[in-house]
Order: C-alpha cells, then structure tokens, then sequence
C-alpha cells in the first residue's frame, strides 16, 4: 500500500520535475559515492600511518632506552668496578648512555601525548556516532608506569654519581652494595618498560580494529548509497517509462483523431477544389489576355522612352534646315550633313525596334565592338538636344576598350543615363556639364558618367533603379529606362550599375552634390586586344 502511495505521490509530479529529480539523484549519488570513496580511503590512510608511527616508534624508544640502562649503565659499572676500565673513562660512557636515555625518554613521551598522531576529524565523528571503541582508554596505568620510570630514572642518576664517588675513594665494598641496587634499579625499569611495550602494543591491536570497524562502517554507508541511487533512479525511470507510454498512447489517439478529421476535410475538398478548378481556368484565361495587354503596354512604354530623345534631335534638324533656308544659308553640304544625321538617328530607332522586340529572348548571339564608338554613338545621338540645352559633354578615354555584348543595349544605357542627366540640368543656370570617364583595370572596366546638376534627393536615390519609378510628371517620363537599364548591366553584361551623390572636379572646375552613374563591366567580357 505505501508503495502505491509513493508511485501516486511520484505521478503527480510533473514530467520536468521527474527528469530533474531523476539527474539530481543519479548526479548527486555519483558525487556521493566519489565522495565517500575517497573520504575512506583518505582515512585508513592516514589512521594506518599515524597509528603505525605512534606505535612502532614508541616501541623502538623504549628498547632503545633498555640498552642504554645495560650496556651504558650496568655495563660500565661493573667494568669499573672489576677495573676494566679507569673511573676516567667510565666519565664519558656514563654521560652518553645519561644523553641516550633522556633523549630517547623524551622523544617517547612526545610521541605517546602528542596531538599530531590522532586519528583523522572523519574517524572521531565515526567512532562518537556509531560508538566505536572505548573512548576511555587505560591511561591511569600508562601514566602509572610513566611516573615510576621518571622516580626510577632519578634513583639511578643518583645511586650512579654515588657508586662513581665510592670508587673515586677506593671504598670497593660500599660501591658493590651500591652497584646490585643498580642493577635492581634497571631491572625495575626493564620491567616498566616491557609493561609499557605490551600496553602499546595492545593499544595497537585495539585501535586496528577500531580502523577496521570505522572502514567497515564507511564502506556500509558507501553500499547504503549505492543501493539508495540505484532504488530512486530505478523508481524514477519507471515513473517515467509509464509517463512516455501514456503520452504515447495520448498522441496516438490524437493522431487517429486528426486523421478522421483531415480524412472528413479531403473528401469535402475534393469537390471544393474541383469548382475551384474551374473557377481558376477561367480566371487564368482572363489574367492571360490581360497580360498580353499589360506586356504590349510596357513594350511600347519602352519603345517611346527610347524614342523621345531621337524624336527630339530630329526636330532640332529639321527646324535647322528651314531656319537656315529661311536666312539663305542652306547649301548642299549642310542638307547632306543633316541627312545623315537624320539617317544615323532613324536607324537608331528603328534598332530600338529590334532590341526590344528580341530583348527577352536568350538565344541572342554577342558581338564584340569598341567601347569607345559605342560611347560616341550615344553622344551623337544626343549632340542636338545637348547643344540646344547648351549642355557641354567631356569624353575622357585614355584608351580603346573592345567590349563582348550587345552593342544597341549597352548604348540605350548611355542615352538614359545622358537623358536623366540633361534633365537634371535645365533648370539649373551655371555651366551645364556631363563627364563620360572609362577606366580599365586588371579585373574590371570601369564607366563614370557624372553631371553637375545638383545631385539627386537623398530619399529618392534609393529607389531609383526600381520599375516604374519616376520623379518626373507622366509626360515626360515612365520610370522604366533606368530599371532597364539596370537589367540590361546586371543580367545581359554581368557587371553593376550604382549611383550616388559626389564632391566631384569636371573640367578642372569643382562642384559640389554632382550625380555619378558607375558602371563596371567583367574585363574577361572586355578587352581582347591591347588597352
């Protein structure tokens, strides 16, 4: 029943929670353990090394100190006394052996009462909490024995400076008395010290088995740990195996729902569609006919925005003819002159045609052909319109440049651009000027085309390469030509086409808010020949 109440307990604990418990447990219980491991192998550690020295070197003190009392004590002694050695040297062997005994006496007691070899912080909380050992151990009978060396100890120094006086005044009976008191005397300590010996002994013996309960103690508080993690995690992985089958099952029976539903909305669409069909056909029909109309009216939009400039430059020579007739000055070479003039812009117009009546188709065959011409040709087309708007026109092209393209649409790109500039400059009262500069680099041919007319609008700008956008009334313009001829750059002669406002020098004068038109070509379009 408790087990059913913790699995309903668990279950209503939400998925995110579960999953964190579920990490915190087997994390935190991995910590743990680590924790606990190297916590009791810290601890042995060290109570084997504190116990092992505290022990052992007491021990090997305490004989030491039993040879001394023999050999350096006993020994002399009766050396002197059978005349073995003079009372002179025995001087110095009595004082090494009074040196050793202190010494060693000193070193045991430090060892036995130090704080330094005490079991670790980690044994004592172990031991106090689990009651490990006798925490009262027999230090009355240490402290015992330890008092009646240090009398005995004192006994003999003081029986030994009397032997050594007896001696020194020949008196050999009362030093033989005083010698077997000695030797009662050592044998007394031997036997302190033997019971000292089998007390730390017996201390070590004891507190290994207290090291032992305290590394089984922390080694069942490890295994404790261990099942506790594996229990939780186990419980937890259940809880939540059965949290993914019940969503499974949820999302299954909503999918089959869904489904029903998408199954009912299909078959309802299929006739929806079917008169959408025929809705649609119709409709297309119309959009059809309404898109040829559409592409007609952009065509011939194009085709007036390319024309109205030639128009106007034939006006300018046929007024010209009758002006000089008029005044009498007509001859033959002037007629001649402006015929061909004439003729040259006709068949510009009629090529006009022919480009845009081809434009959009993608078979068309490139030709190579001089830049430079192509530039001329664009400024003979407007020398009319130019000179009658007293508008100058600077070429500066240090060198001819063959160019791979199309010849007519590359010069319709020169004439808008020419065409927005003049625009830009009738209204405007100082020198009117358009610089054409053409520059080759390794990688690219670079055009500039800039006028002085006052730059365009910093809002405006942005926009102006956009289809039908356009500053200017209906009349004189459609926004079409610069968009064409963005596309004419970009996708017919692979290269850019950008336009900005400039601090700009044209014909060594300066001007400030000059518009400039940069058009850059691919060089491996280009240039075939020498520069």
């Amino acid at each position: 029943m408790k087990i059913k109440n913790i699995f309903s307990f668990i279950d209503k604990i939400s998925f995110t929670y579960k999953t964190s418990i579920l990490l915190f447990i087997i994390i935190g219980g991995m910590i743990l353990i680590i924790i606990l491991s190297q916590i009791s192998i810290y601890t042995v550690k060290h109570d084997f090394d504190i116990l092992f020295e505290k022990r052992t070197k007491p021990i090997i003190k305490l004989e030491a100190i039993k040879d001394a009392y023999v050999v350096n004590i006993h020994d002399t002694l009766y050396d002197v006394y059978h005349k073995n050695i003079t009372l002179e040297q025995s001087y110095d062997v009595l004082n090494l052996g009074k040196q050793l005994i202190e010494k060693n006496w000193n070193k045991y007691l430090e060892i036995t009462f130090s704080k330094k070899y005490e079991t670790s912080l980690v044994t004592k909380i172990i031991k106090k909490f689990f009651i490990i050992g006798n925490p009262d151990k027999n230090k009355i009978l240490q402290n015992s024995i330890i008092s009646n060396i240090n009398d005995k100890n004192k006994n003999i120094e003081v029986i030994v400076n009397e032997i050594i006086l007896e001696l020194s005044n020949k008196n050999y009976d009362a030093a033989s008395s005083l010698i077997e008191h000695v030797n009662i005397e050592i044998n007394t300590i031997s036997i302190y010290i033997t019971n000292l010996t089998n007390y730390d002994l017996k201390m070590a013996i004891s507190e290994r088995k207290d090291t032992q309960t305290v590394f089984n103690t922390l080694a069942m508080i490890l295994n404790i740990s261990i099942v506790w993690v594996f229990l939780f995690s186990i419980i937890l992985s259940i809880v939540i195996i059965i949290h993914f089958k019940k969503l499974h099952f949820g999302l299954e029976e909503a999918v089959n729902e869904k489904t029903k539903e998408l199954q009912a909305l299909n078959d309802s669409l299929e006739k929806r569609i079917q008169n959408e069909v025929a809705d649609s056909r119709k409709k297309d029909f119309i959009m059809f006919q309404q898109s040829r109309l559409a592409s007609l009216g952009e065509m011939i939009a194009n085709i007036a925005h390319q024309w109205r400039q030639p128009l106007g430059s034939l006006m300018m020579i046929v007024q010209g003819i009758q002006t000089k007739m008029e005044l009498g000055k007509l001859t033959p070479e002037i007629v001649e002159e402006k015929v061909n003039d004439a003729i040259l812009l006709a068949d510009n117009m009629s090529n006009t045609l022919e480009d845009f009546k081809s434009f959009f188709k993608p078979n068309r065959d490139e030709e190579e052909f001089s830049l430079k011409d192509c530039i001329k040709n664009s400024f003979e087309l407007s020398k009319y319109v130019l000179d009658k708007e007293k508008i100058e026109l600077h070429l500066k092209i240090l060198h001819d440049v063959k160019i791979h393209g199309f010849y007519n649409e590359l010069s319709h790109v020169f004439l808008n651009i020419i065409s927005n500039s003049k625009d830009a400059l009738i209204s405007k009262e100082h020198k009117r000027l358009i610089e054409i500069t053409v520059k080759k680099s390794r990688n690219n041919i670079r055009i500039n085309i800039v006028d002085n007319g006052g730059g365009i609008n910093a809002k405006v700008l942005p926009h102006i390469f956009e289809p039908y956008y356009t500053t200017k009334y209906k009349s004189a313009g459609t926004g079409i030509g610069l968009y064409m001829s963005k596309q004419i750059i970009e996708k017919h002669m692979l290269g850019t086409i950008d336009c900005k406002n400039v601090y700009y020098k044209i014909a060594n004068q300066n001007f400030e808010n000059c518009t400039l038109f940069t058009i850059t070509i691919p060089a491996n379009k280009g240039d075939k020949n020498n520069d």
